[in-house]
């Protein structure tokens, strides 16, 4: 390893330059980069993109090592030194990586209002069309429509086009004029038909179709919807199903079922038809048909569980969507039934967020004896403790602050006994949030102390390393100065690092 950037008299005193220090020392390349990636945007946030461009530097792998430098040239664009920005782009190897940053670069000097500064960066880049559109979208914002229109035209492939008025469109949407926001919708359709790939067509109709239906014209959303199933039927690969599900969705959000159900029929796929039979039960819900809704989503889980091996195209999505049903059960307030599925998942991971969910579910809905059920149902201390943390914040928003301390305060009493000391200094950190929040500083101050005291346990000298930078940032948030208790334990984990 090259010397140390971080003085260790600075890192001794400093939890930030603490973790810096430790992640200097690290020997392995990968462990090293990985430790830097994750420290170097705190220095980014502070502003100090000296130190910043100086660590990412020595950094060995040189994909991580341009990708941060890329990240710093952008902070230093946004603090207007974009004389350091551009050196530090000349720096970068990959010429790939390297038009990234001119373009991040131009995008802040449009996001500025520097309009003629953005061009003139964009101008040289080898794939331009996706600054262009964010260009014209900052001149909208700052009332240069012309100017707007002049730089769309310099946009070559219809599909980005496609986006950049639809997002104009947006924009006109959410300021309350509807006449502007239809007629770039309107021009984004004819980008979208200009479109040559089928599944980018496709995509492109669906969401202009969207932002019509989300500006209550329902007809033309239809009318799109219709067309991108036409194309749809054109295309052949593991994507014609998605598309046919997400055409479906569409359709029956515009209200139309008739439609909604034909499309529907065109999906092959066991999974995907369930999955969109989900997004059906959503909408049926949402729009105060109860019955309808679970109707719908029984038939999504008899379908799933009708499933034979060999139609089974992808497991680890069918267990996802199998977790996915049991919390919509949930939100529909069918619990024990949410509960019973989500059991029945033979991926634990998938369960146990799924139990998880629908505790805090419970508990939103005013449901504690469910809320217990479930939790009583997680056989893993870590996700147990981290589904109470979220019932403690179920109910903090439901205005019980009483009831959330006290859930809160059983969730970290399952802290210590959490193996994995990753997890539990996560949960420490959470844990001083919250009670931060709630007013009471003494004990959000003994969690962090504690989650020190555990840090200095990780063997992982990459996760040890980003653990403290993380603890770092609730120091400063909150104020609070290290001890010299404290400051030994830094010490401590210094002098381990020198040795090894």
């Amino acid at each position: 390893m090259a010397e140390h950037l971080i003085f260790i008299g600075d890192a001794e005193q400093n939890l930030l330059a603490c973790a810096t220090f430790l992640a200097e020392s690290i020997g392995s390349a990968e462990g090293h980069g990985e430790a830097m990636s994750e420290i170097i945007p705190f220095y980014i946030a502070k502003g100090d993109v000296d130190l910043a461009a100086q660590l990412a530097d020595s950094v060995d792998d040189p994909f991580v090592r341009d990708r941060l430098l890329m990240n710093v040239a952008e902070k230093c664009a946004a603090l207007d030194d974009d004389e350091y920005a551009f050196q530090l782009v000349e720096s970068i190897e990959d010429s790939g990586t390297q038009g990234m940053a001119r373009e991040r670069i131009a995008l802040q000097k449009s996001a500025k209002n520097e309009t003629e500064k953005a061009l003139e960066i964009v101008e040289n880049l080898s794939h331009p069309d996706d600054a262009f559109a964010d260009i014209a979208l900052h001149q909208v914002m700052n009332g240069d429509e012309a100017g707007a229109l002049q730089t769309l035209e310099r946009i070559d492939f219809p599909a980005s086009k496609a986006t950049a008025l639809q997002n104009i469109a947006v924009h006109f949407q959410k300021n309350e004029n509807p006449e502007k926001s239809a007629e770039f919708l309107e021009s984004a359709v004819e980008a979208a038909n200009d479109i040559e790939y089928y599944e980018e067509k496709v995509r492109a109709l669906c969401d202009i179709a969207n932002h019509f239906n989300e500006s209550g014209n329902r007809t033309r959303a239809v009318e799109l919807f219709e067309n991108a199933r036409i194309f749809a039927e054109r295309i052949d690969g593991v994507h014609r199903d998605k598309l046919f599900a997400a055409i479906s969705i569409g359709f029956l959000r515009a209200g139309n079922m008739e439609s909604a159900d034909r499309t529907l029929d065109l999906v092959g796929d066991k999974t995907q038809i369930a999955s969109t039979l989900v997004g059906f039960s959503q909408i049926f819900w949402n729009n105060g048909e109860p019955d309808e809704a679970l109707e719908t989503l029984d038939e999504a889980y008899s379908i799933l569980k009708s499933q034979r091996d060999n139609e089974i195209r992808d497991s680890k999505a069918r267990f996802a969507l199998l977790g996915a049903v049991a919390v919509q059960f949930a939100r529909f307030e069918r619990t024990e039934r949410a509960i019973e599925i989500a059991q029945e998942n033979i991926d634990e991971m998938q369960q146990l967020s799924a139990l998880s969910q629908i505790a805090q579910i419970s508990a939103a809905n005013g449901n504690e004896e469910m809320s217990r059920q479930a939790l009583n149902a997680i056989f893993e201390d870590s996700t147990r403790m981290f589904a109470l943390v979220g019932i403690s914040d179920a109910e903090h928003n439901a205005g019980e602050r009483e009831k959330a301390l006290a859930t809160l305060n059983e969730a970290a009493t399952l802290c210590e006994t959490v193996p994995q000391l990753a997890s539990r200094s996560e949960a420490y950190n959470a844990f001083a949030v919250r009670f931060q929040e709630y007013g009471d500083s003494e004990k959000a101050r003994a969690f962090l102390h504690a989650n020190l005291e555990t840090i200095s346990e990780i063997r992982d000298e990459t996760s040890r390393s980003v653990r403290l930078a993380k603890l770092a940032a609730l120091y400063e948030k909150f104020d609070f100065a290290l001890t010299d208790e404290e400051k030994a334990i830094l010490k401590e984990m210094i002098r381990r690092a020198e040795v090894f």
